[in-house]
Parts: structure tokens; sequence; C-alpha cells
């Protein structure tokens, strides 16, 4: 079901919302940003701790407004049609700060704000649309106008602002949204293993090279001119390691790899496995890689994923990257890092660089309580960063493979993440191929689908054995090393959505492509939501036809 954007953000109450505001002084005027409240009645499931204690510490980010936004979304169109004059270029971060990002008077304007405040540390970001700074919970409250309580939730204890943050007017035209002043979003990983699935559907496992030969991706060049990422979280050491045993193990080259620490470091290992799975089958998919990048966060929160964001976006060295993480689109939309996170996808967009994202695996619903997995659950929303437009969803299949190794078929898997976003607008690309939902302006995931079944799904090598997996997890993963194939062959192809939707214009009979990149998924279901033919929200384009793809994008 569509609601209207008016309605989500209350019918958005039972998770996350905006509560009374904080009384300001009398010798400042306040504006709000787009960083809501939460109150114990809103939550689920909790109980108020009171406040969080006045000298306990606290890190806050501070995400400025792009600038000449309509222009920017005029460049990313101009440079992905082969039509256009501009095609195949891209800027440099220095190019984009300059033309899009606030001035460095706003930046300073912002730091000067902080460190008046009481915070240290105080940092700009080198594309001038966050700043952050370390200070204490009274600190925070002075700056942002806001009390902050902490909760118990589902047996954890977060805390959160109470009231929307805000800063003084004199900043409304420079402060978007402020992260860090709670700690209740918090993305998920996608990753299933068998055990958590209770209906068995095929006892199949397989490994880089057989899924190389299911979708045709063997006879095509290798990613070896490609630099890609994975977004992780906690200590990495471990995957590094495992990462070399399963190179050898399945015959593949080493890839370079180099860790890049974004914040604190974190000793948290809970992510191990599904760091293997990206880091294992985003190369292995590829065959090799120029280097793969780890992008190494403090924790799966929001205010820190969004610092890792911008920090792919603005080192520009990667030129694909995957995040196999989400959670339901309400939290990043109201606590803030949603315009955060999209303002770091379309600089990466201007810059030549492609994100994949996992649709999860609670089918047509979104998670909402912490570890949720399985069909059904949570609410019937979708996830983010999948949702952002400025992001390549990878929803989930179920392959089945001849005797050969080769491709038979597929179908949509029962729990992967797919429907319509509440919060984000069409992307034109969308429209253009008449996805069912752009014409409500909203975009419509997933975009393709790879193989996600845990019972269709891979194996990989963990902490000295190996564990078949699946899920979202394994797609999108798989959906950039195919990438990191297509940019080595081509490498003008620049923004992954747009050449992929201009494919298929939406003009043809249902079921059919005017180019032969995709296989059309036409049986199975994920909740709402069924596979048809065409375009639809269990599997999107379809899953990558690698060859033909290869060929197509060459044109």
């Amino acid at each position: 079901m569509h609601f209207p954007r008016s309605l989500a953000a209350a019918c958005c109450a039972a998770a996350f919302a905006s509560f009374s505001m904080a009384p300001a002084s009398a010798q400042t005027v306040w504006t709000n940003t787009a960083t809501q409240g939460v109150s114990v009645s809103e939550l689920v499931s909790a109980a108020d701790y009171g406040p969080l204690p006045s000298s306990q510490a606290i890190t806050v980010r501070v995400v400025l407004k792009l600038q000449n936004q309509t222009a920017l979304n005029t460049y990313i169109e101009n440079i992905n049609d082969p039509n256009n004059t501009l095609y195949g270029q891209s800027l440099t971060p220095a190019q984009f700060a300059a033309t899009y990002a606030p001035s460095s008077a706003q930046v300073q304007q912002v730091v000067s704000y902080l460190e008046g405040a009481g915070f240290t540390s105080v940092t700009a970001e080198p594309n001038n649309l966050m700043v952050s700074g370390d200070g204490t919970v009274a600190q925070a409250e002075a700056a942002f106008n806001t009390p902050i309580e902490q909760f118990a939730e589902f047996g954890n204890i977060v805390y959160g602002n109470t009231a929307t943050a805000q800063v003084p007017v004199s900043l409304s035209g420079t402060v978007a949204a402020v992260l860090g002043l709670n700690n209740i979003g918090q993305m998920k990983s996608t990753l299933v293993t068998r055990s958590q699935v209770s209906v068995p559907q095929y006892a199949v496992s397989y490994t880089p090279q057989q899924l190389q030969a299911a979708y045709s991706a063997n006879g095509t060049p290798t990613g070896s001119k490609a630099t890609i990422a994975i977004m992780a979280e906690g200590d990495v050491s471990g995957v590094i390691t495992d990462l070399r045993a399963e190179e050898k193990a399945n015959g593949l080259p080493q890839v370079p790899v180099t860790v890049v620490p974004v914040g604190v470091a974190s000793p948290d290992t809970s992510g191990w496995d599904e760091w293997d799975l990206d880091t294992q089958y985003s190369t292995g998919m590829a065959e090799t890689v120029r280097r793969l990048y780890i992008y190494d966060t403090t924790s799966l929160t929001d205010s820190d994923l969004a610092l890792e964001i911008s920090r792919w976006a603005t080192d520009d060295k990667a030129k694909g990257g995957s995040a196999s993480l989400g959670e339901c689109e309400a939290f990043p939309y109201l606590d803030g890092s949603m315009l955060a996170d999209d303002e770091s996808f379309a600089e990466g967009a201007a810059q030549g660089q492609s994100f994949f994202a996992s649709t999860g695996d609670t089918g047509s619903f979104c998670p909402v309580e912490v570890g949720t997995n399985g069909v059904p659950a949570g609410a019937p929303m979708v996830n983010y960063p999948a949702a952002s437009q400025y992001v390549m969803a990878v929803g989930g299949t179920t392959l089945l493979t001849s005797s050969d190794g080769t491709y038979d078929t597929e179908t949509a898997w029962y729990a992967g993440g797919g429907g319509i976003s509440q919060f984000e607008y069409s992307p034109y690309w969308q429209t253009a191929a008449a996805v069912p939902s752009s014409e409500l302006g909203d975009k419509g995931i997933p975009d393709i689908a790879m193989d996600a079944d845990p019972y269709s799904g891979a194996n990989i090598y963990y902490d000295g054995s190996w564990e078949g997996v699946g899920g979202t997890s394994l797609s999108s993963p798989l959906a950039l090393g195919v990438w990191a194939r297509l940019i080595s062959a081509n490498p003008k192809l620049g923004f992954a959505p747009v050449r992929y939707y201009g494919l298929y214009d939406g003009t043809t009979t249902p079921g059919s492509y005017p180019n032969g990149g995709f296989h059309d998924i036409i049986v199975g279901a994920n909740g709402f939501y069924t596979a048809l033919p065409g375009w639809d929200y269990t599997t999107g384009l379809g899953s990558l036809w690698v060859s033909e793809l290869a060929a197509d994008l060459q044109k």
C-alpha cells in the first residue's frame, strides 16, 4: 500500500518521531533541523531510563546542505547520457566541493559554533558536507536545544534526543541535520545462514567460479582494472586472513587489500562473517580487482555509517562500493542520516562512483526489532540505504543451474526485500522505465536482483572453516563484482543505475527487453509483491546476464 508522504511520517510514529520542543533561551532564536526527536511512547517495547548523564562523552556530526542541487542532478544525467557531449566525464572531489558544497566561510561558521559550545577535535570533511566534534551530553543538549534521554529497548540501553535538534537561526541556510544525538538508528547485516531459515528449498552452496558460470561472467574481462570497496565495522583483521584462505582454496588470485579506518577503532568482531561474505564474493565474482578497499568504522549507528559513506565518496578511491546493511527507512529519515547519506551518494554519482546495497531479508516489510530476520516482520516499508535514489538496490533470488553449471532458472526469493519507498522520490531513470511507483513519485526497489536464498547460496571461509550463507548480503557483493568487470571493460560507464535502466525503456512487450542483459524473473513472491513480466517489486529489472550486459553496454 502506498502512503502519501504527509501520512508516511505519521505512520512511522510507532518507530521514531518528533516530540515537544525544548525551551529556547531568551538570547537565541532557534531553527529546526531535519533531526527529529523520540519519546518512549513512540518506541517499541521500550522504557524511559531518564536523562543521559550530562558528563557522558558524545560525538556529534553536523550535516551541511548541498548547494546547487538541481544543477548537480542535471550534471549526473548528462555525464551518463551517451548522446551528451559531457558523456563519460566526472568530477574530482575538489571540483565537487567547489561547485556543489557549502563555502569555506559556511563551514568555518559551523566549526566556530561547535568550538564555542565547548566541543573539541572539531573536524570538517574534505567535501565540506559534515563537521564532527567531541563533547559531553550537556554540551550537545545546550548546542542543539534538546534533552537527551536513555531508553531500554529490546534488551539494549540506547539514547536519543527527545526534541527536534535545533541550531541558531544564523545557521539555518547551512545546517541540515545533526547526527550522533541518538544511537537508536542502527543498520543491521542482511546475512542469513541456513540455521536461520526454517524451510529448506535447495541445498546448494556455490563457489565464486560457479556463480561466474551461472551468470555467464566467465567469458567476459575480469575486474582487474577496477577498484571496489565494502563497508564494514569493527576488527576486520580476521576478514583478510579468511579472504586469503578462500582465494587459495578456490584458486583465485590474491587481490590487493587496503583497510581504511573511519573513526575510533573498535574491537567488535560480531560482523566478521558478513565482511567475509562481502569481500570473498565481490572479488570472487570479479575474479580479481585492482584493489579492494575495506572501509572500517566504529559502529553500525547511523552517525558512524554516515561518516563512512562520506569518506567513500570524498576519497574517490573505489569506483564501486557495497553495503550488505540496512534498516527500516523511517529511522534514517527521522534522525537526518538519510539526508546526509543521499548527499554522499549523489557526490559519488557525480564522480563516476556506483554504490550497491542489499534490500534486506524481510520481504515486503522492513525490520523494526533488532535482529529481526524472516517474513513477515516489521512495517510495510523498505530498507535504507537501498531506498536511496543514488543507490543500486539489489534484491534476492533463488538460483538453479543446469548439470553443466550454466544458468537454468531463477525465482524471486520469498524473503528478498522489495516495495515502495515512503521517503525517497523516484529518480528519472525509473520514470523512463515505467516503474509503477514512479507515477506516484516514489522510488521502487529493488533495481536488480541476484542469488540470495541460503539454500542456493554461497560457501564462505569463516574463522577456519566453511559456512553456507545467503541473504541479500550475497546479492549486493555479487552485483558489485559484476560491475567491476563491466567498468574494467568500459571505463566510461560511470553510474550503474542510469546505465542499467537505459537498457530498458519500458515501451516493449512486458517480459521482453530491448537488450539481453537481464534475466526477466516471473515466478515467486516476497509477501505483498509477486514476480511479473518486466520490472517488478521482487527482482526489479531482473538478474544480471553478464556477457550480454558487457556487449550491450559497449554500444
